[in-house]
């Protein structure tokens, strides 16, 4: 083992010298370093090769209220880093001239692992994901040609494109691209959960018995280490639906009222919780889940008779979904709105 140590700590002096007497140094690879214990990636920067400039570019555009109608609205508007990319005040976003949404707005944490987007999933590709809040009359209003005029009057803009895409002209491929480039990058794996994980830390006593009553009742659905299984589901929140869910997108009855099993990373920070952001409270919820089931035509078979938990289960449940916190997500100075 001392052997071994030693043979790495020569070529690293190796290199070390090697760089100083060329005066060059090794270059360091940009891009999504995927955590041990996730699994690879759905996006896989085929066509958007990773570059810094790419992604700068990117969280500039993010940041940037210039995709609004009226300059007033950014991505982050309703995916604040302080909230873990979610927009946690009120089950509804404001838009443009303070109109508000028909759906909450969730955490956009990991979407390079999503294979589809949005509550009902009518999005299916990271790189046209920002089309529907641009284009949405209750968001940001905008379109995406009136968008692109406004960026091409930028000589700022104009230059960052060059340099990231060596383009001249600022398309929608691009600007979608560059969008991808940063929200791929917004990764939440860094939670005591995490930690436990890779065997950095321990549970605590009631942490670990939360786990085990959350592997038995909830993660069937919310699968670890995403906490998601991205299917789209009827969790029993309504007799009647005033919003179709998947089923607007579908067009099959079979799919009404069934909308995407949301992750649950973050989830002590991101609320209100459900579609329609009803539930302000972890406690709220989990008292739906054991004696707030409604029944639909749609509604989940593993729900039937709702997920029967005691007071002392539910406090324990919510103990360690706190261990899915990412403080470090939310003080990552690479994520956050850049200063120029």
């Amino acid at each position: 083992m001392r052997f071994h140590t030693f043979l790495i700590a020569l070529a690293s002096l190796t290199m070390l010298v090697s760089c100083r007497k060329t005066g060059k140094t090794e270059p360091v690879k940009w891009g999504l370093k995927v955590p041990a214990h996730f699994p690879e990636p759905v996006y896989k920067f085929e066509n958007n090769q990773q570059f810094q400039a790419r992604f700068e570019l990117g969280r500039d555009l993010f940041y940037d209220p210039i995709l609004s109608l009226d300059n007033t609205i950014s991505c982050a508007s309703c995916h604040s880093q302080t909230h873990a990319f979610a927009d946690h005040n009120g089950a509804f976003s404001s838009g443009v001239g303070g109109t508000l949404g028909t759906r909450n707005s969730p955490s956009i944490s990991n979407l390079a692992w999503y294979p589809s987007f949005m509550w009902d999933g009518g999005v299916n590709h990271i790189e046209v994901f920002s089309i529907a809040p641009i284009t949405n009359p209750l968001e940001m209003k905008e379109t995406i040609a009136n968008v692109l005029v406004k960026l091409n009057a930028q000589e700022t803009y104009r230059k960052k494109f060059r340099k990231a895409y060596n383009a001249t002209t600022i398309t929608d491929q691009k600007l979608f691209q560059a969008l991808s480039q940063y929200m791929a990058m917004i990764v939440s794996a860094n939670s005591k959960y995490d930690k436990f994980r890779e065997g950095k830390t321990s549970l605590s006593a009631g942490e670990q018995e939360g786990l085990a009553l959350f592997q038995a009742k909830c993660a069937s659905c919310h699968t670890e280490p995403l906490f998601t299984d991205f299917t789209f589901r009827n969790n029993g929140l309504d007799a009647t639906f005033t919003d179709l869910g998947r089923g607007h997108i579908t067009q099959n009855p079979n799919d009404n009222g069934k909308f995407k099993v949301p992750s649950l990373r973050n989830v002590e920070l991101t609320y209100p919780y459900m579609h329609d952001g009803r539930f302000f409270t972890l406690s709220q919820v989990m008292d739906h889940y054991s004696s707030g089931i409604q029944d639909s035509p749609t509604r989940d078979a593993s729900l039937a008779d709702g997920i029967p938990m005691t007071a002392s289960e539910k406090q324990k449940i919510i103990l360690f979904l706190k261990t899915l916190t990412d403080y470090a997500l939310m003080a990552d100075p690479l994520l956050a709105e850049p200063v120029h």
